[in-house]
């Protein structure tokens, strides 16, 4: 377990909200499990909110180093987000996205969690541009915004319907689209 006071209670919630919840995870419980005094948490944040915000900002950087090497683990191609999502849903300790799980819970639509969640999900379909752009696509970020969306729905559904199958059906609209066959109307 680290040592820094920080780092422990930024580790311990990230965790802790993935697998309960933001609302159901309290300062004190939080405390208790990283063993860091309430003096300490209070030297490192104003409170439980601005730590929300620090964990979505590590969550985002942590979830991205993930896709860009789990992407690169299947071959490197546009479809391999599905592949890796897939392995994804298929872990014991999948909780879907946490910026989706985050917003729901959010009571301010315009608040700091939906922004967090908005650049996240943009870094994504940056992310999913560039690689469809690579692969010769000339509508790539149109293509890139549809993959974001089958990626959001097919990890919801697997929260729904644990396991990879979600991901291996949005992989299978995914192709359609590459080919230019439909699968998904319109950009969105």
């Amino acid at each position: 377990m680290p040592t820094d006071a920080r780092e422990r209670l930024l580790r311990g919630a990230e965790e802790l909200f993935y697998a309960e919840g933001i609302q159901a995870v309290g300062v004190e419980r939080l405390l208790a499990v990283t063993g860091v005094g309430r003096a300490s948490f209070y030297r490192h944040f104003a409170g439980k909110d601005e730590l929300v915000h620090a964990v979505l900002k590590r969550r985002d950087a942590h979830w991205y180093a993930w896709l860009e090497q789990a992407v690169a683990a299947h071959g490197g191609g546009p479809l391999a987000v599905f592949d890796a999502l897939a392995e994804s849903a298929e872990s014991e300790t999948f909780r879907g996205c946490a910026f989706i799980n985050a917003m729901a819970e959010a009571a301010d639509p315009r608040g700091e969690i939906v922004r967090l969640a908005n650049e996240h999900k943009g870094r994504v379909t940056a992310f999913l541009d560039r690689l469809i752009e690579a692969a010769g696509h000339p509508e790539h970020r149109a293509l890139a915004e549809q993959f974001v969306l089958l990626m959001d729905g097919a990890t919801v559904t697997a929260m729904r319907s644990p396991g990879g199958a979600a991901a291996r059906r949005a992989r299978g609209i995914a192709e359609r689209l590459l080919a230019g066959t439909g699968g998904v109307g319109g950009a969105t």
